[in-house]
């Protein structure tokens, strides 16, 4: 027997996703049909969603950013580490190649972030309140690449804007 009850007020990660359901688009779809049978449109819901246009494709995309933004404490560090990155390097003139590379490693370890959340989103739909070792494998993984994606981030702009700075702050 579950120790969670229905009517118990739920937290984590699920009840984060349940209440991230009102921002995704609604949209109804054509489903196929067999040859020379009329197609019919239906509702469908969260991820039974198939995008009708390219701009509910781009709506889909961005709830996902969003939801991580939202419900990922490491999502929104990774994202302010970033601008405060780009800005730093805008404010030192640092080239366009130069502040290209700090922005691509950062977009890197975002992008890991988020590839990070879908598979832990995955891995606890999966096995729900269950330990299983693959499970803490799979988890354990996703988060290693965003570590050294993150670390390889900081070293790239630190080779890129640290010398800049050094010569603003130490006026040579």
């Amino acid at each position: 027997m579950s120790n969670f009850s229905s009517t118990a007020p739920r937290k984590g990660k699920l009840a984060a996703a349940e209440d991230f359901s009102r921002y995704v688009p609604s949209a109804s779809v054509e489903t196929e049909a067999p040859r020379g049978a009329r197609a019919e449109r239906s509702e469908r819901r969260l991820a039974w969603k198939v995008a009708p246009n390219l701009l509910v494709s781009f709506r889909y995309a961005w709830a996902g950013v969003h939801y991580a933004f939202v419900t990922q404490r490491n999502f929104r560090i990774h994202c302010t580490v970033g601008v405060l990155a780009l800005a730093l390097g805008a404010f030192l003139q640092v080239g366009t190649v130069e502040l290209a590379v700090v922005g691509l490693t950062a977009a890197l370890v975002m992008v890991l972030e988020l590839l990070n959340t879908a598979i832990e989103s995955v891995v606890d739909l999966t096995v729900r309140q269950t330990y299983h070792e693959l499970a803490k494998t799979a988890k354990d993984c996703a988060a290693g690449a965003v570590l050294i994606a993150a670390i390889a981030s900081v070293v790239v702009a630190g080779l890129i804007l640290l010398p800049p700075l050094a010569t603003l702050v130490l006026g040579s």
